[in-house]
């Protein structure tokens, strides 16, 4: 079973809960957590987990040969993302690190003077702690195809999974609405869609979850410190039931998830009493 954990604004309280649901789902069945915001991937320190390098990422870029170019220009005509510039009569310039990867240009020269080459955008580590298996994907400092990344966190961990068998997967998302997240749900069984009672947080959450309407994914709502806007809450409730989508879960705040974040130890671990709450939502997603 694949679960992902989003959300959309960030601060909800997404790693928390994909955490905290991680280590309760491997007290019963082997679990892995894939930690998808490789631009900020943080979910190791959350779990103490000693992570080690698994591979490097890599994306695929062109590579000019100016003694077959004819300096016509179609390569920096077909580049949406705008990484070739050209000035007629002369070559084209390349902007690297603009680039994604989508091999437009070479398909478009007309001379074959567009060859592949590749740069290092990224890299995948793992790691374990509390019986939960970590995957991690880090976006290299100044990349911009974090996307890309997510995509191929998720093609290892199924590679990795043949060895370890782990029975449920869940994927930690970045925040927002964009191509990482969009990476982080595709193919799922479940999305919990974390938020916090807050009218910022509501839009955006509304924004993911018609991703999961759009991609047909069953999903349900986390409130996340419930209790320090209860009205807010409510609405958010409403909203919930409107829409027929189930409220799997509510978590007051407490001083322990500051604790937590601290001594670098999941909420469970710190206050049993917040077992109870994630067996709740487990449950409500079986």
């Amino acid at each position: 079973m694949k679960i992902a954990i989003t959300g959309g604004k960030g601060g909800t309280g997404k790693s928390t809960v994909a955490i905290s649901l991680a280590v309760e789902f491997a007290k019963n069945k082997k679990t892995m957590l894939i930690d998808a915001d490789v631009e900020c991937p943080n979910d190791y320190l959350l779990l103490s987990a000693k992570r080690k390098k698994y591979c490097d990422v890599y994306l695929p870029i062109p590579k000019w040969d100016f003694s077959k170019c004819t300096k016509c220009g179609k390569c920096a005509q077909v580049c949406k993302q705008n990484a070739i510039v050209f000035v007629e009569g002369k070559y084209p310039a390349f902007v690297q690190d603009v680039c994604i990867g989508c091999k437009a240009c070479l398909v478009a020269c007309p001379v074959g003077a567009i060859s592949e080459t590749k740069k290092q955008i990224g890299t995948i580590y793992i790691g374990k702690n509390y019986g939960v298996d970590l995957i991690t994907g880090e976006l290299k400092l100044g990349e911009l195809a974090s996307g890309e990344i997510v995509n191929e966190v998720r093609k290892y961990s199924e590679e990795i999974n043949k060895k370890l068998k782990d029975e449920i997967i869940l994927i930690d998302s970045a925040a927002g609405v964009g191509c990482p997240v969009i990476a982080s749900l595709i193919g799922t069984d479940y999305i919990v869609g974390v938020t916090e009672p807050t009218p910022s947080a509501l839009h955006d959450l509304k924004r993911v979850l018609y991703l999961a309407d759009h991609f047909r994914i069953k999903h349900g709502i986390v409130i996340n410190k419930c209790d320090l806007a209860k009205e807010f809450c409510l609405k958010i409730e409403k909203f919930a039931s409107k829409n027929k989508i189930p409220v799997i879960g509510k978590i007051p705040y407490r001083k322990d998830f500051v604790d937590s974040t601290i001594k670098m130890k999941p909420v469970v671990e710190i206050n049993p009493e917040y077992r109870k709450i994630f067996k709740g939502i487990i449950e409500k997603i079986k």
